[in-house]
């Protein structure tokens, strides 16, 4: 390894779960100390100029970069900061790398004054909003993408973005009310309502929208200095890339409590960004797993305990997102969600105790009608470990038996489904590529320096050797993408799907800063948190990076994600794809023939398969709704709108999801998963046309 042994096991654990929650879970502290502060500063610029893979330096590029996250943060929806704020804390966009070295670390406490000024300001408009009468057949809208527009001029188109907001937030709560308290006709469509009934409702949806805003603007202005703090070295490590991140010392418990225990709540990955809470993964056999309609790259905008009202979490900090979400097992707790499309949610989820340690493979196998061929089907849901020494288990193994269960059945071809695996145990993606070659290199990673480590298979046996395909999608990432790269370049096996896999090709490492405290008197300021940091790079055996582009398949199919800028290469900052020297490799004998003609096969079939044409109807639809951003304020709109988005819901329910009766939840057996999968359905038929080509 070419790696310091001490990073060994932080390395590990960092690849098993490289999407957890990064931003600031800090306990608040009493008073404030710059002392601390200047320390903590000092010490996160030395380890991410020394360790950091990119070896970028301490420039105004990267203060351009980091003001820039910061700035997003401190007000990313420009509901608060006006431009004449802007003007101010842009003297500091040049400024950041100056104030590390200098250990004068001021934007953040500037910013926090600001800021606060400025919520005192929207608190008077807001509850003066409140008072005022909403007129629900005035046609206007709402932009509602911040990009498009620029920070408030004056306080009076401050007021006027307000009027709207509130308009939007009652008139939300409204359709709500309509849809707990009124009920739904037999197609899920809202009941009709009487002029008395409507006025009432209209009446509770602004009491509980005020209470929302008040609650939420308290939360704000309630932020310590050292939250604020926080967020700004956070926002400093995040300019290296989007992996690199500073963990609060309350995040780092937290870490560490995801890395060997359990916890009560819903099993989903969180990041903030961009002062929203977003969902970065849905840990496979949890409670939201289960439930089936959260998904990765939602946004979660509230959050209510059962019927309670909800709290709004937009621009409130994860950790306190992260207490409202979770619970008690057996409890309920309702999230209002922002899809990828711009629609919005109700998810109710029974919170469950979530091990974390995922769900391991599981196989089955699917028999043709009309060629009597069997062939296999194997998921594998992450690539896990358990590193903590109670069990062996492992995914290497777990798949080993269950190939030798599937040849005792004869198969005829395989196909290993790794859509939605987010990754794992590097050493496990390198094993279970050796169970499908002879020998060989796997994957080459690279340090900072330029020094490479080859690992690979030097096993000989082989565990299948028949034809076999790889689904993947875009949430397939790190070791997914190394095991899929791998037998890709081997030509060992087809790779059919989206149009890429995630593009995460990096590896991060967990440096505890207070192993870093070496002058006597600094040991009143720990604990100080952790770096997490990226050290190393993958690339294929062919010399390609998997960093930022991904795995591009073989076939590509249709996707509900089409258009969607879900992936590496959206995210800010992100290390760029390259390549390096290929290594010797013998390639698959024999290999896929005919790739071509399998492609204009199954071209032609999904243009006239139905499954697959209403993929890409709702796709189109879903980018119709992405694109057009600006959202009536006109109530009738916005009810016929509800019903149009739960008739498309309907179509799009995801495989897997669970079958429900009243409160009776369970997940589908594997089988019923499958049989009305489109894509393992294509999959099938990919197989027997490469047997028919053999």
């Amino acid at each position: 390894m070419f790696y310091p042994a001490k990073y060994i096991n932080r390395i590990i654990l960092v690849l098993l779960f490289t999407l957890i929650p990064v931003c600031s879970w800090s306990k608040e502290a009493d008073t404030f100390d710059t002392n601390r502060a200047r320390l903590l500063g000092h010490m996160l610029q030395q380890q991410l100029s020394g360790k950091h893979y990119s070896q970028k330096p301490t420039d105004d590029a990267l203060s351009h970069a980091a003001f820039d996250l910061y700035l997003k943060q401190l007000d990313f929806q420009k509901r608060f900061l006006l431009q004449e704020d802007i003007a101010k804390l842009k003297f500091f966009r040049s400024r950041i790398d100056d104030a590390l070295r200098r250990g004068r670390l001021e934007l953040p406490l500037v910013g926090q004054d600001i800021l606060n000024h400025r919520i005192t300001q929207v608190q008077s408009i807001v509850t003066e909003l409140f008072e005022e009468k909403i007129d629900p057949t005035l046609v206007e809208s709402i932009e509602t993408d911040p990009e498009k527009i620029d920070y408030a001029a004056d306080l009076n188109e401050l007021r006027e973005r307000w009027r709207k907001i509130v308009k939007a937030q009652v008139f939300g709560r409204y359709v709500s009310l309509r849809e707990d308290d009124i009920g739904l006709d037999d197609d899920g469509k809202l009941l009709p309502v009487d002029e008395d009934t409507d006025t009432e409702l209209l009446y509770q949806a602004k009491e509980k929208a005020a209470k929302t805003n008040q609650n939420l603007l308290k939360r704000m202005f309630e932020e310590t200095s050292q939250d604020h703090y926080d967020r700004y070295l956070n926002a400093i490590a995040r300019a290296y890339d989007p992996h690199t991140s500073y963990l609060p010392p309350t995040t780092k418990e937290d870490f560490d409590i995801q890395m060997s225990g359990s916890l009560e709540g819903i099993g989903a990955t969180l990041r903030e960004e961009d002062n929203y809470i977003k969902v970065v993964r849905i840990i496979p056999g949890s409670a939201a797993a289960r439930q089936g309609q959260l998904e990765a790259d939602d946004i979660i905008l509230k959050v209510a305990e059962g019927n309670d009202d909800p709290v709004d979490i937009t621009d409130t900090r994860i950790r306190d997102a992260v207490a409202l979400i979770r619970g008690k097992k057996g409890t309920e707790v309702r999230l209002t969600v922002k899809k990828s499309d711009g629609s919005q949610l109700v998810i109710p989820i029974i919170r469950d105790v979530v091990e974390i340690k995922e769900t391991f493979v599981k196989g089955t196998t699917i028999t043709d009608d009309e060629s009597g061929q069997t062939f296999g089907y194997i998921k594998i849901p992450s690539f896990y470990r358990d590193y903590s020494g109670k069990t062996d288990r492992n995914c290497t193994d777990d798949l080993r038996r269950e190939l030798k269960k599937q040849n005792k059945e004869k198969i005829s071809g395989l196909i290993l489904d790794l859509r939605n695996n987010g990754g794992g145990s590097l050493s496990d993606a390198v094993s279970t590529t050796g169970l499908f070659i002879k020998t060989g290199p796997v994957v080459q990673v690279r340090n900072s320096s330029g020094k490479i480590q080859v690992m690979g298979d030097n096993d000989s046996s082989v565990e299948y050797t028949g034809p076999m395909i790889i689904l993947v999608n875009r949430f397939s990432a790190s070791a997914s993408e190394i095991l899929a790269g791998a037998l890709q370049d081997y030509g060992r096996a087809l790779i059919v799907g989206d149009e890429h896999t995630h593009g995460k090709g990096t590896v991060q490492a967990l440096l505890d800063l207070d192993r870093f405290v070496n002058l006597r008197g600094m040991e009143k300021y720990i604990p100080l948190g952790a770096v997490k940091i990226t050290i190393q790079k993958f690339y294929r055996i062919s010399g390609e990076s998997t960093q930022e582009k991904g795995v591009i398949p073989d076939i590509e199919l249709p996707s509900r994600l089409d258009g969607l800028k879900s992936g590496e290469k959206y995210l800010d900052n992100t290390l760029p794809w390259d390549h390096i020297a290929s290594i010797s490799y013998q390639p698959w004998e024999p290999a896929p023939e005919n790739i071509q003609e399998l492609q204009q096969e199954s071209k032609a079939r999904i243009a006239s398969d139905e499954d697959f044409q209403v993929i890409i109807s709702d796709a189109d639809n879903a980018q119709k709704r992405r694109e057009e951003t600006q959202q009536s304020l006109l109530l009738t709109d916005l009810l016929a709108e509800r019903d149009q988005l739960h008739d498309e819901r309907e179509r799009m329910a995801p495989h897997g999801a669970m079958a429900t009766d009243g409160d009776d939840k369970k997940i589908k057996s594997l089988d019923e998963e499958i049989a009305d999968d489109p894509y393992v359905k294509e999959g099938v038929t990919i197989l027997e046309e490469m047997l028919g080509s053999s």
